[in-house]
């Protein structure tokens, strides 16, 4: 039959290895080849492709419409970001073309928008990105082959806005059979908006408990899920991260000096989709016994482009001390310390193994930073290096320090 004379029919993407597909941005040109093998000569019609990106939302909620009556309402909506199509194979004259038997492969490229939306999976929404190739031949089933590519659109953190500090200021009566117990107060606060997948966040909070009863600070990063169609929306939020500091008695006060937050391998924010979006926020809350929590929630942007190592941060050194010293954490160290020696870092057996290549293998971490939404934050997980300064670390002993002349 000649169903049985294909192969094999596939879609490759140029830059792809092993184990690994290509990650595209707005602007940029997707490549690759549409593969057919053949056991035997073959007629064919039409070799056609399409692209197609599209963010779609769906989810259903029951309704009443009296005292026995019940009805669910579905609700829908998709926006289509992405549209191409190309025929790749056309016969000349007649209504087909016969192909020898062998490997036949059949180029094609196309330009992506300049802005798209961030792939994505959700429990009420996706956005996708796939190529569909389709093979037309007379008297048989048209023979489908589809990729999934996926997008991440740049989310640049090195932007005003999100270097800017987040901070708030809560309070609440703790009562109890109708008769207050005291007052608990929080205020929390973080050097800035925006961070990237792996990076720690310095959570500076004061608890204040004026209650009769401990109370319990804690802290969160959380992801929200918001999915639109026909003017109704649904949210879906998860905790991504959270630590939970000790309890804090009655009458005490407590202080969170940078408690650290790590943010984990996690989607980028998604703004600007008409259908869908993808928030965070660090939430900090007081557990009070007898009352409901008191929560200050900051907002946060998680990017794909990392703080920038010079520019930004030694730009925001000022910023970043008087942000210290408002909370009464002191000023940035006089001298900072010396860089370890090389031979503290690396073993003897470690630079003999270094010699074989021409860089060190990097070693795995506790984080997990696998999948395609991740392949490009490696290079930066590593923190940027030590702020400058114009006094020497290390000064030279009185023994080896030059003499003036005139003394």
């Amino acid at each position: 039959m000649l169903f049985d004379k294909v192969k094999a029919f596939v879609v490759q993407l140029d830059g792809a290895s092993a184990g690994a597909e290509p990650v595209f941005s707005g602007g940029q040109a997707v490549a690759g080849r549409v593969l057919l093998e053949l056991a035997g000569p073959a007629r064919v019609g039409a070799l056609k492709l399409r692209a197609r990106g599209r963010a779609h939302v769906h989810w259903t909620e029951s309704r009443s419409a009296g005292s026995s009556t019940a009805y669910t309402q579905s609700y829908s909506e998709r926006v289509e970001v992405v549209s191409h199509r190309a025929t790749l194979l056309a016969p000349d004259t007649g209504e087909t073309t016969t192909l020898p038997a062998g490997r036949h492969e059949f180029p094609f490229s196309f330009q992506l928008p300049p802005t798209l939306v961030t792939s994505f999976e959700g429990k009420h929404g996706s956005v996708r990105y796939c190529i569909k190739a389709t093979l037309h031949r007379p008297w048989v089933p048209a023979r489908r082959a589809r990729k999934v590519f996926t997008v991440i659109e740049p989310v640049d953190i090195n932007t005003p806005a999100l270097l800017a500090p987040q901070a708030g200021a809560l309070e609440k009566v703790a009562r109890s059979w109708y008769s207050n117990r005291g007052l608990v107060s929080l205020s929390a606060k973080i050097d800035r908006k925006g961070y990237t997948p792996g990076e720690v966040i310095p959570v500076f909070a004061e608890i204040d408990n004026g209650s009769t009863r401990p109370v319990l600070p804690r802290a969160a990063v959380v992801q929200t899920q918001t999915f639109m169609a026909r003017g109704a929306r649904k949210q879906k939020r998860a905790v991504v991260a959270s630590l939970a500091g000790e309890p804090v008695g009655p009458g005490r006060r407590a202080l969170w000096q940078g408690r650290a937050l790590r943010i984990p391998p996690v989607g980028p924010s998604i703004l600007h989709c008409r259908v869908l979006h993808v928030d965070y926020s660090l939430k900090v809350c007081v557990d009070i016994p007898g009352t409901s929590k008191l929560l200050l929630e900051l907002p946060l942007v998680i990017g794909t482009i990392p703080l920038h190592p010079f520019g930004s941060r030694s730009s925001s050194v000022g910023s970043h001390a008087s942000f210290l010293l408002d909370w009464g954490l002191g000023a940035l160290p006089e001298r900072p310390e010396a860089p370890p020696e090389y031979s503290e870092v690396v073993a003897d057996g470690e630079v003999a193994a270094m010699g074989q290549s021409s860089f060190p293998p990097l070693q795995d971490t506790d984080l997990s930073f696998e999948g395609p939404f991740f392949a490009y934050i490696q290079e930066f997980r590593y923190r940027p290096p030590p702020l400058y300064s114009e006094e020497d670390p290390n000064p030279p002993s009185e023994a080896m320090r030059p003499r003036c002349m005139t003394c």
